[in-house]
């Protein structure tokens, strides 16, 4: 079990908090251990990041140079691809398959933002008079929070600091208390990489501590944050309380359609995948099935199958689907789900125990778990459960079926299976979310912007729109001629 140092203006030192550890869900054994940083660990981080940024050789950087920098973290990642995967797979417990995808998504984040900040332009607004030029420039926010969770540590954290330093800003980034590993190697990544010392600081710690003390900073001009709801909301009257930015990627309860004409291979391989991939420890995850009635018992019959087929194992075991959870306690919730989802008269069609696998018995483990006989008004498909559970719903009516699908307060992402693509580009219009798939789930692209309607966050992540939303826009008015302003005659 290594000592972990932490990260502070470009100093790898002992945090002043208490004593945390790194835990492997797969088996609770410890992987490392570390001190949080402290209140005074975070001031300094600060302190060090205002100074960094307003440097001037960093200031007045021009874009290749910021880019050259995210090039070489993306050479450095895919150099130790498997190394990566390993340790973001003891992290969280995700098996090595996502681990190294995710890991390869991290490397493309940074060679995406190397490129956009090289391409990002100003504008040349048309002036409404005379002899007047307007120009309008964009510029870095200064001294930036990024507040990440532990369910995919490495693409979350590039997803945040890789716009945030190619926009020129200072970052100081927060992990969720449980995942600290990854973040404290993209800063040693970071480091090799050459970005100037104080730029990034990366400071483990309790989120009710650390995160919010670095939300409520007077000097942070600006919160990024994905996690939960609730701490979201918390964050954002914490933003408008200081009049700054706020981008919030939060919860969601995402509903998956399979109209009556889908494939149904295809659909119920999408579907599988949707929910299960991560254990479900994703707010994309598609956890509201609406199955056409015409469809339900085929696709249903297919869904099962492959359900019941998915490898419970070890995340270091080749062709393991489904790994550990983050942690007992969270196994305990999820489990607690399942027997309200029995008490509102829920069917438990597979699924939905502790396996009794020995081999798995020190481990956070649970069984992917569909439920039907439920309806959408059902608290476990109104709340966010963030694990391997699957409530699947018939319907008839196409009206009655967008109500349903929008009676949510979350709006995160959609699925539809069909094979009428102008229908279901016509029922996507209808979903109240902000992503929609359709015949194929959790697909990315780094290029398309990223985020929710309603309770499922503010802003948007990725694209050229995410790296503006760590800049402020700045416009300038240039008289071009010498015409006298008369109005002091």
């Amino acid at each position: 079990m290594d000592e972990l140092k932490i990260f502070i203006g470009g100093q790898w030192r002992c945090g002043g908090g208490h004593q945390m550890q790194s835990l492997f869900p797969a088996d609770g054994s410890a992987n490392a251990r570390l001190h949080a940083a402290s209140l005074d660990d975070l001031e300094e981080a600060i302190a060090c990041a205002q100074e960094a940024w307003r440097a001037p050789a960093w200031r007045n950087s021009l874009p290749h140079l910021r880019a050259r920098i995210l090039h070489k973290v993306a050479d450095l990642i895919e150099s130790r691809v498997d190394e990566l995967a390993k340790m973001q797979s003891r992290d969280n417990g995700k098996p090595l398959a996502e681990a190294r995808g995710l890991v390869m998504s991290a490397a493309g984040t940074a060679r995406y933002f190397a490129a956009a900040c090289e391409l990002l332009e100003g504008e040349l607004p048309t002036p409404r008079q005379a002899d007047l030029l307007t120009l309008s420039q964009y510029e870095p926010l200064g001294v930036v929070a990024a507040i990440t969770p532990w369910n995919s540590p490495i693409a979350s954290e590039m997803q945040k600091v890789a716009p945030a330093i190619a926009a020129g800003n200072a970052v100081i980034l927060k992990p969720a208390e449980a995942t600290p590993l990854m973040a404290l190697e993209l800063a040693r990544i970071f480091e090799q990489a050459g970005l100037p010392p104080g730029l990034l600081s990366v400071l483990p710690g309790k989120g009710s501590v650390i995160g919010d003390a670095l939300a409520r900073h007077p000097k942070v001009r600006k919160i990024s944050f994905t996690g939960s709801t609730t701490t979201g909301r918390h964050l954002a009257h914490v933003a408008a309380e200081k009049l700054i930015p706020a981008s919030l990627e939060l919860g969601g309860k995402s509903p998956t359609i399979v109209l009556e004409d889908a494939d149904i291979e295809l659909a119920a391989r999408g579907i599988c995948h949707g929910i299960f991939s991560s254990g479900g420890q994703a707010c994309i995850a598609g956890s509201r099935l609406f199955v056409h009635e015409q469809v339900y018992a085929p696709l249903m019959a297919r869904l099962l199958e492959l359900t019941r087929g998915l490898r419970l194992g070890h995340p270091f075991t080749e062709g393991t689907h489904v790994g550990p959870l983050i942690s007992d306690q969270h196994r305990q919730s999820v489990l607690d789900y399942v027997a309200l989802a029995k008490r509102e008269g829920g069917r438990v069609l597979c699924g939905g125990e502790i396996p009794a696998d020995p081999a798995l018995a020190s481990g956070s483990y649970f069984q992917p778990t569909i439920i039907e006989g439920l309806s959408n008004g059902a608290r476990v498909c109104q709340e966010e459960i963030f694990g391997p559970v699957l409530v699947a719903m018939p319907f008839s009516d196409e009206a009655e079926l967008i109500r349903e699908a929008n009676r949510s307060v979350y709006g995160l992402a959609a699925g539809i299976w069909t094979r009428d693509t102008a229908r279901a580009l016509r029922l996507s219009e209808q979903l109240e979310v902000g992503t929609v798939w359709i015949n194929t789930y959790k697909t990315f692209s780094i290029s398309a912007p990223f985020g929710g309607f309603k309770e499922s966050g503010l802003g948007r992540e990725k694209g050229i729109q995410g790296l503006k939303v760590w800049m402020q826009q700045k416009s300038i008015f240039l008289a071009t001629g010498n015409s006298v302003n008369h109005w002091c005659d």
